[in-house]
């Protein structure tokens, strides 16, 4: 199946659609050399391949399998299409330019809470690498292999029932730690209830998703910036963005989370705009010392 929409405002489909992508060899996404942005997803439970592309203004998707006309009804959203950036004014000349510079920064959503869920889960207080890691080998296990002409190795995320039953030891050969993996079990015994965020407002998606054991602030917030298009989520806790904050805007090279949302305070209701919009042009802090050394669960 194939569609071509026309957006409303400048939309860079790469750099929108990268939110969802988990490390360079994510099973679940990948950018081909074509600059075209393969994805896999479960509208509805179904499994579905897309395909996205955009040139002269338009964006053409094609999809293959069970979920294909779903995904693509799904598409525009995922581009922004619902995102509203009015009442954003970037006070700060590091803001201002980034806007004059990424015009096509906008905030998707999915609707999709557990193929956003399961992986801010795995990144908890873990490295990148961590996690993907964990992430690649789960999706190769248990995934099914990708519909359609996907590039290679491709998979569909497990279902939720899938999510559940998976065994502890499983979980411990792809360096996942057991409170981790009890957070993912334990949200796809209530996976009804999760999904229904979609059609929540923000706060009470938040309460909803912090009501799981092992989902906190962070958590939550990464989930609600990809499955609502939260342009105000901020992602407290989280070990870069408050030194990538205070750099942009101050020169610190030290932040921290109180730090930040100061810094961010007026742009209340934009908040999770306004970082990715650092993340992209902003300067970033000098290294201050070693990467964090990446632990293996397997051998504990």
């Amino acid at each position: 199946m194939e569609r071509t929409w026309r957006p409303r405002r400048p939309v860079d489909v790469v750099a929108t659609l990268a939110a969802h992508q988990r490390g360079p060899y994510d099973p679940a996404f990948q950018l081909d050399a074509r600059g075209r942005v393969w994805r896999t997803c479960r509208p509805g439970g179904e499994p579905a391949t897309v395909c996205v592309t955009a040139a002269r203004g338009d964006v053409t998707a094609r999809a293959w399998g069970p979920g294909a006309e779903a995904a693509l009804d799904a598409v525009p959203q995922w581009l922004g299409d619902a995102d509203d950036p009015a009442g954003f004014r970037p006070r700060h000349p590091v803001l201002a330019d980034a806007v004059r510079r990424f015009p096509g920064t906008v905030v998707g959503r999915t609707g999709l809470a557990m193929e956003a869920l399961v992986p801010a889960v795995l990144e908890q207080k873990v490295t990148g690498t961590e996690a993907y890691r964990g992430w690649m080998r789960l999706l190769r296990t248990f995934g099914e292999p990708a519909p359609g002409p996907a590039p290679a190795r491709m998979r569909v995320v497990p279902s939720p029932e899938v999510w559940a039953r998976i065994p502890s030891w499983e979980y411990h050969r792809a360096g996942v730690g057991p409170q981790r993996s009890r957070t993912i079990v334990t949200a796809g015994r209530h996976v009804a209830r999760l999904e229904e965020i979609s059609g929540l407002a923000t706060d009470d998606a938040d309460r909803r998703l912090r009501a799981v054991p092992g989902i906190g602030v962070w958590t939550s917030a990464e989930v609600r910036q990809r499955v609502l298009g939260d342009a105000d989520a901020v992602s407290v806790g989280d070990y870069g963005l408050p030194h990538v904050v205070a750099y942009a805007l101050t020169g610190e090279r030290r932040g921290s989370d109180e730090l930040m949302l100061e810094l961010l305070e007026p742009y209340r209701g934009h908040r999770h705009r306004a970082c990715l919009l650092l993340m992209r042009a902003g300067p970033l802090p000098p290294r201050r010392g070693p990467r964090a050394p990446v632990r293996d669960y397997r051998s504990m």
